[in-house]
């Protein structure tokens, strides 16, 4: 069963339910933050290097995950305006982090999936302010 908590309100428990020493770790698989950023910085999300740039310090400075090879990044969906933009994928040693960038709607769509438990308040000010969201969406998903 997965759980999702409300960022906002629940991190406290977020954080119970993935230390080391509580019972449920046993049982519990890994944490999902979900982002939807929008009204980005058109420039950073219709580059490449800067994509790049951007996933190298998310796992090495921010959620402090050892990134397993060299991120995917390429441009397509280029039948639809909508979907047309960069996907992202980089694999770490506890998971990955993937996410698609709509250059129309100025949008990241972001996923951060791992085994090991990573700040997800900290991470989620990190790529708002990386892409210059002026708003977002997040979900938190425990996964048992």
């Amino acid at each position: 069963m997965n759980i999702v908590i409300d960022i906002h309100d629940k991190i406290i428990l977020a954080k119970d339910m993935l230390r080391t020493d509580n019972a449920k770790q046993k049982d519990t698989f890994g944490q999902e933050l979900i982002l939807n950023l929008y009204e980005c910085n058109p420039e950073k999300i219709s580059s490449g290097q800067e994509i790049k740039k951007f996933v190298i310090e998310l796992c090495d400075d921010v959620i402090k995950m050892k990134r397993y090879g060299e991120p995917l990044i390429p441009h397509f969906g280029h039948d639809n305006p909508i979907t047309s933009g960069f996907s992202l994928v980089q694999l770490i040693e506890t998971s990955s982090v993937t996410a698609h960038f709509s250059e129309y709607k100025k949008s990241v769509y972001l996923n951060i999936f791992s085994c090991a438990w990573y700040d997800p308040v900290k991470t989620r000010e990190f790529c708002v302010k990386f892409f210059e969201a002026k708003r977002f969406e997040e979900h938190l998903i425990i996964r048992e």
